[in-house]
């Protein structure tokens, strides 16, 4: 049987976190899309694990895991992008910040930062991506198992 890393652990925990949050607000849920995202499946959150810095201390790694997550939306008749994004992000933060934890896999998860996009030729989409990082231990030489 084959362990998982703690890092692919924490990256399985937050997209479980997320799909309510996803399911709730009529969103898909994509994780590392490698193509562009359908117009005709947005609103979406997407999720990228984005870089990982490691400190050792002795036998111990300490590791800090940024990950990005997208809001992306489409205006509609009644609303602008901008609010339908906001409205995703709002949520996939207060789900990330509920256990910074995640099921105690980590020592803490933090916001890092918040930008907006949106391409001056495309004013009917929006996306809002934020930047996680995720603190946490494993051993040096064993990255299956928390340090």
């Amino acid at each position: 049987m084959t362990m998982f890393s703690l890092r692919e652990q924490i990256i399985q925990t937050i997209a479980s976190k997320l799909t309510p949050v996803a399911t709730a607000e009529g969103a898909t849920l994509r994780r590392q899309p490698t193509t562009p995202a359908d117009r005709a499946h947005l609103p979406a959150l997407l999720v990228f694990p984005e870089s990982e810095s490691v400190r050792r201390i002795n036998d111990r790694a300490e590791r800090e895991l940024t990950i990005r997550i997208v809001a992306l939306a489409m205006g509609t008749a009644t609303e602008l992008p901008e609010p339908i994004a906001d409205r995703l992000m709002t949520t996939v933060h207060a789900a990330l910040m509920d256990d910074v934890t995640l099921n105690g896999l980590a020592l803490g998860t933090e916001e890092i930062d918040c930008e907006w996009q949106q391409d001056d030729a495309d004013m009917d989409a929006a996306a809002l991506p934020a930047r996680y990082r995720i603190t946490y231990r494993t051993l040096a030489h064993d990255l299956t198992q928390k340090g």
